[in-house]
Order: C-alpha cells, then structure tokens, then sequence
C-alpha cells in the first residue's frame, strides 16, 4: 500500500486553516443575519393579525391585516417574499457564478438591511395600505436571494471535497437556526415598545455585518495564493475495486450519467442552466427539498403565530412569549443539522440519511399537535423533537448535498457550476417555501388539525423522490462491501 500526500507545506497549512475558519466565520455570521431580518414577520403576525378569539384582549391587529381575512394577507405576505425569493435565486446563482461574490454578497446584505427597516418604518409612518407592504416584501424577497448561493460557493471554494463535508455543512449551516433564534429574541424583546423596532433593529444588525463582509471576506482562495484547500491521499491495493468504477457503475444503473461532452466541460466556465439541471443527483434532491422547505418554511412563519393561538393548559401566552417559545424548534433545528451531517459523513449516504429524518418528523409532527396543548413542559420536549427531525434534512440537502452535486466528477470539479447548482436547488426549495405559508394563512382559519395533514403529506411526498437515490447508495455500499470481502480473501 502507497501513500502519498499531497498539499501545502506545514507554515501554509496554519495560514490556510486561519483563512478556512475567517471563511466559515464571516459566511456563518452573514446568513445568520439574512435569517435574524427574515424573522420579524412570524414574530409580529400576532399583534398584525386578529386577536385569538379565547384570549383576553379581543379585537386588535393593524389595518389590513385584522379582522376575518387577516390571516389570509398574512399569507399572501410570506407569499409576496418568498417567491421573489425564488425568482431571484434562480438568478442570483447565475450572478454570483460571474461576479465579485463578496461584493455582491454585500451588497445583498446592506439592501437587504434596507428593506427590512422599511417595513419597520411603516409602525410610525402609519402606513395601512397592504400595496405598501406587498411592494416591500417583494423587494426584500429579491435581495435576500443573493445570500445563499454566494455563502455556499465561498465555503466550497474553501474546503472542497473534504471528507467532513457534511459535518462541516452540518455545523455551518445552524446559521439558519442560530439567525432565526437570534431574530426572535431581537423581534421579541422590543416588541412591547412597538412592532416597528422589531423590524429596525435585524435591519441594523444585517448592516453592520455586511459591512465586515465588504471588508474583510475572501472568497477565493487563490486570491491568496493557494493552489489546492484539499489534502488528497492515494491509496491503491491489489484486488480491490476503485471507488470511482463502483460509482460509475451504479450511475450507469440509474441512468444518471451525461454525455461525453459533459464530461469535458472547461473548468472554469460558469455552467449553464439547463446543463446543471441534468448533472446527477440534481432534480430528486431540488424536489425533495421542495416539500422539506414547505414544512420547515411554515414552522418559520406560522409558529409564533400558532403558539399564540393555541392553549397550553388551558392558557394562552402573549405575543412576546410566543416569539420566544418558538426558538425551541430552532434549536432542535441546529442538533438535528449538525446530526444529519455527522451521520452522513459516517454513512456516506446523503439520500439514506435524509431519508431517515424525513421518516420520523412524521410522528413528530402528529404528537407535536396531538398532545403539545397538555402541559408547556410537554409542548417544549415535542416541539425540540419537531424541530429536529425538520430541519435535519433541510440543513443537509442545502448544504452538503448541494456542494457535493456542484463539484462532483462528472464536472471535473468546475467550481464555477457550484453557486448555480447550490441556487437551483435551493430556489426549487424555495417555491415550496412560499407555498407552504400561503397555505397555512388560508388553511388555518378551517383548523390547525388541516395544516398538520398538509405537513405530513408533503413529508411523505419528500421521501419518495429519494427513494431511487437511496436504493443506488445502499447498492453501492453492498458492492463496496462485496469487493473488500473478495480482496481479503484473495489475499
């Protein structure tokens, strides 16, 4: 057996791994932002919309969003951002593919801080015409979708096909939670002084950090003069069947494998879209994550709202404790990602993986809504559950998955085709997403029991466009597994 390394020297990997965890800093904390702005919706639907008809208060809300169709505009809202979203991500993939990503990732960020105080100012300005905040919400979809694909890229750019990849995406990625958390807290705590400042203060927040991203980001990391971020290691036995031809084969099996001319696409051209919809792998897990991010998206949007609406005990909480409670889910989130992308890596079965937790949210859910109301403690250990199982896939697919289909062989690793895939794939997620809130705001006013089925039944839905994926990676392992028996008995 021949090992042979092959990589920076000692001195360089110290300067590689300080920049590496620069990188993973700054991008945690940049989408960690674009989530905490995101927040303030879910966390002031309760004081915009109609009151709980049990709670004490009665009546309230802000014109157009109270009375009976309140809830209805409170979906059309989340549906106004989350499709522009969608829309621009498609398009944000393509940008970033192509520009400075730092600069364009900061300049999302700085708009984006724009928009979200926007909709704040509307709390003094006394702004009651829904146009206005439609108008909003549209704009703010747009530039939040320049966050993603440029937070993906630069971290793929840094760390490559690093065998932890999925332990690696999987801390990484509980910026979304530790954003969404971070967001309540901020949209909670300030809510008594007046929804607006819910707004303001994430708006600030997102601001300052993306003026560290303009400053200090590098995106690249052969703007320092490194040549490779990987440390590949050799190792050839006789007898024993080369990972690359079990991987062939099982593609071959599912007709996964491209063209020839795929094969020889130019490194360091930006690929384009229709070409990175083919690449293997692709389009089951874009829409599997279609229906994850619909559950995952209306436990984001709707949650504080449903605590708010729902008794635990017999007893109602306020608006400021329902936002807090909420962060529950969000930290579930972050075990269940970090979870996912440990068990991935042993594994390695991206597909299996999700699988698994997309399986057991569905009983999660079902308790969740079926005994959350007996006692608070109860609602909390169920709520945690929920969490976790959701978001353990979510977190995967957007991030390790993602990577891994934007720099695989079949492109010949063009680093230039990961923001799109990664923009694909999260933007197919992200029509899921805006569809997931706008029906719960018309669903909800029917029962809480009918948006629960609509969760379960997109769950179930998610699980079958991986089925096929799964079935070639536990093949794959049994070929593995075959060979490496023949070789040790051959030896």
């Amino acid at each position: 057996m021949e090992a042979e390394s092959v990589g920076p020297p000692p001195r360089e990997r110290r300067r590689l791994l300080f920049h590496q965890i620069s990188v993973l800093l700054l991008t945690f904390s940049a989408y960690a932002a674009f989530h905490a702005s995101r927040k303030p919706p879910s966390i002031v639907k309760s004081v915009l919309g109609p009151e709980a008809p049990s709670s004490s208060s009665g009546g309230g809300g802000w014109p157009p969003f109270d009375g009976p169709r309140g809830p209805h505009r409170l979906g059309e809202l989340d549906l106004a951002f989350l499709s522009s979203y969608s829309f621009g991500m498609y398009l944000a993939g393509h940008v970033a593919d192509r520009v400075d990503i730092r600069r364009f990732l900061a300049l999302g960020m700085l708009a984006s801080g724009a928009s979200t105080s926007a909709f704040g100012v509307a709390y003094w300005w006394g702004v009651h015409r829904l146009s206005f905040f439609l108008a909003v919400q549209v704009f703010s979809g747009l530039v939040q979708s320049i966050g993603w694909p440029c937070v993906v890229a630069v971290v793929g750019n840094w760390f490559g096909k690093s065998q932890s990849r999925g332990l690696i995406m999987g801390v990484w990625n509980s910026n979304t939670s530790v954003g969404n958390i971070l967001g309540s807290i901020i949209a909670s705590s300030v809510l008594d002084f007046g929804w607006g400042w819910s707004f303001l203060l994430p708006g600030l927040l997102i601001t300052v950090v993306g003026v560290f991203v303009w400053a200090f980001l590098v995106s690249d990391p052969g703007d320092l003069g490194f040549e490779s971020v990987t440390v590949e290691i050799e190792m050839n036995e006789p007898g024993v069947v080369e990972l690359e031809d079990l991987d062939q084969a099982i593609g071959e099996e599912m007709g996964l494998l491209e063209s020839k001319e795929m094969h020889e696409a130019d490194p360091v051209t930006a690929i384009g879209f229709l070409e990175a919809w083919r690449l293997p792998g692709v389009a089951p897990f874009a829409f599997c994550l279609f229906f994850s991010k619909l559950v995952a998206y209306t436990f984001l949007y709707w949650l504080p709202f449903y605590i708010r609406h729902t008794d635990v005990a017999g007893k109602h909480v306020s608006h400021k404790n329902a936002g807090i409670l909420s962060t529950i889910f969000d930290i579930g989130g972050v075990l269940g990602g970090v979870s996912a992308g440990l068990m991935s890596d042993r594994l390695d079965a991206r597909a299996c993986t999700s699988i698994f937790f997309l399986f057991f949210s569905i009983p999660a859910l079902i308790a969740y809504r079926s005994y959350g109301s007996i006692s608070m403690q109860l609602n909390i250990s169920l709520m945690f559950l929920s969490g976790y199982f959701v978001n353990g896939p979510y977190s995967l697919i957007t991030t390790a998955v993602a990577a891994d289909l934007g720099t695989q062989d079949v492109i010949k690793g063009n680093s230039r085709a990961l923001a799109t895939v990664t923009a694909i794939i999260d933007a197919t997620g992200s029509v899921g997403a805006a569809l997931g809130p706008l029906l719960t705001g018309y669903i909800s006013t029917r029962g809480w029991n009918s948006v629960f089925l609509m969760l379960i039944c997109s769950t179930s839905l998610a699980i079958t466009f991986l089925i096929h994926l799964a079935k070639a990676e536990v093949s794959s392992k049994m070929c593995e597994r075959k060979s490496t028996m023949t070789s040790n008995n051959q030896t």
